[in-house]
């Protein structure tokens, strides 16, 4: 991956609650156009690290990188200076916090575990939602409806009908959002995710709670909208066979440590995953 750049960035980032390591010195990479897979057990830390890029924790120690900038940074302060489990104490000495909404704004989006759609919102209406972090008109003009707010207000209406169309649900623009089929639900989500037009998108586990079908279909879609939206995405996900098919490059966590990385083949057939997932002889 020399030739391609590196988008997002993890340093040795540790996430510790108290006395619980839950992400243990994670050092990971996401290319340009590049699909990486994030796996490992159930508690492994894999939605705690998701939680960190995107600014809902800040980690314990370790930097994460948006394009080349180091955008969130911490260290052991005050009592965690004593407590603290992990490793690289003392490498890290700037604090740099960044909220939700601001990393949002970087260029990150995610979808989530369990699905999180507005219940009482048409599926267009859903999308609209996201495209308002992009507003450019003040509160004041909005509630006012200034024609420059109109104006605005039509462009994101045409411009989410558009997606809509890409991601195969023009047709279920008026229906609730709650009322679509499993699958469609997940699209939907992640449609929502890419009105915020985000370089790098973060998949928590897409493919949950689908079959077969549903999950060779969800594969196809994320690899299309990849291309077609110029996307790096970074993937939770416990289905093996989306992950392997899917993925370029995989890294691995147990107990909150990373135990491998690399590409599927070489996952596949790595001793350390094989026993995190099947376990070893007693």
């Amino acid at each position: 991956m020399a030739d391609r750049e590196v988008v997002l960035k993890l340093s040795d980032v540790t996430m510790q609650f108290g006395g619980v390591v839950a992400v243990d010195n994670l050092n990971l990479e996401v290319h340009k156009n590049e699909i990486v897979g994030l796996i490992g057990p159930n508690g492994a830390g894999k939605t705690t690290a998701f939680n960190v890029i995107t600014g809902v924790y800040e980690p314990t120690n370790g930097n994460v990188e948006i394009n080349g900038d180091v955008v969130i940074e911490n260290y052991p302060q005050g009592k965690m200076t004593d407590t603290y489990k992990g490793r690289n104490q003392g490498v890290y000495t700037e604090v740099k916090t960044m909220l939700p909404d601001a990393v949002t704004k970087l260029g990150v989006a995610r979808t989530f575990q369990n699905i999180r759609l507005f219940k009482g919102m048409t599926v267009l209406e859903n999308v609209l939602v996201a495209m308002h972090m992009n507003q450019k008109q003040s509160i004041f003009g909005a509630a006012f409806r200034s024609p420059l707010a109109r104006k605005e207000e039509a462009a994101m209406r045409e411009e989410a009908l558009e997606l809509l169309k890409k991601v195969d649900l023009y047709e279920n623009k008026d229906d609730l959002s709650t009322s679509l089929p499993y699958g469609k639900q997940r699209h939907l989500e992640i449609a929502r995710a890419l009105a915020t037009h985000p370089t790098i998108l973060l998949l928590d586990e897409p493919a949950a709670g689908m079959n077969p079908q549903e999950s060779d279909d969800l594969m196809k879609f994320i690899g299309r909208i990849r291309d077609e939206f110029d996307l790096s995405i970074l993937m939770i996900e416990h289905h093996m066979q989306v992950i392997m098919g899917i993925c370029e490059h995989i890294y691995v966590l147990n107990y909150g440590g990373q135990i491998a990385d690399g590409t599927p083949e070489e996952i596949q057939a790595n001793p350390a995953v094989i026993e995190a997932y099947l376990g070893g002889d007693e």
